[in-house]
């Protein structure tokens, strides 16, 4: 039930997001973010999926848009990686943080391990992402970026190659009830040149994961100053009540 609510929460919000590319929110002091926040929405969404999370930060927090027709998740890393250059322009910092949902999440993978972004992206951050495919790629093959979400896709191969030169830090928080992301381990990121921690919510969908109360304290914790650091772990499974 919490997925469907999702959904038409979702939807309801989505046309308010429709053609936003950066959405910048004002800083609420005296608590404010480290680094300016990228989000990354998944395939054919916006920004409105991160609602929840711009809410529970104080911002600034910026949101990265492409076309699901772009056909290649390195070309859409590209992208990423000329508005990452000129938001630091603009803004005047060195680094920034970046979330990013689905799809959006295995983009700012890309760039950050392939594209020399982990000089930019202090920590990386994906929500139900699909770091080594999922099946239900197979459902929609005519688009050649669904195509390449496939398990063992000339895109998962290229991620599996050594990344020793990458420093940022990776947070994942997948679902064991998500319908999208089989099978569910998938959307965790094991790689041995990569810091990683493995977060596991239980009983989430794909869409709801993303304003999970749990999820966004955590990132919160992760990112705001003043919320104590955590450990890093290889795995966290967090339960849920009946």
């Amino acid at each position: 039930m919490s997925e469907i609510a999702s959904v038409v929460t979702h939807l309801a919000r989505y046309p308010t997001a429709v053609g936003r590319r950066w959405t910048i929110a004002a800083p609420a002091p005296p608590t404010v973010l480290e680094r300016p926040l990228v989000v990354l929405p998944g395939l054919a969404d916006n920004a409105a999926i991160f609602t929840e999370l711009r809410r529970a930060l104080p911002g600034p927090v910026v949101s990265f848009g492409y076309s699901p027709l772009i056909g290649d998740v390195r070309v859409a890393a590209g992208q990423l990686a000329e508005q990452i250059e000129e938001l630091c322009a603009v803004a005047g910092v060195s680094t920034v943080d970046v979330v990013g949902h689905s799809l959006g999440g295995l983009i700012a993978r890309y760039y950050v391990q392939r594209l020399g972004g982990h000089r930019r992206v202090h920590h990386t951050v994906t929500i139900a992402t699909p770091h080594r495919g999922t099946v239900t790629a197979w459902l929609l093959s005519p688009l050649p970026l669904v195509r390449q979400l496939r398990p063992g896709s000339d895109l998962f191969e290229e991620l599996t190659e050594p990344a020793p030169e990458c420093t940022a830090r990776f947070v994942t928080f997948s679902s064991t009830a998500d319908a999208l992301i089989l099978p569910a381990r998938n959307a965790q990121l094991e790689h041995p040149d990569l810091t990683v921690r493995n977060v596991v919510i239980a009983d989430v969908g794909h869409l709801a994961l993303a304003a999970d109360r749990d999820v966004i304290a955590e990132i919160r914790a992760l990112l705001v100053p003043e919320s104590p650091a955590e450990e890093l772990r290889s795995a966290t499974t967090v339960p849920r009540s009946a």
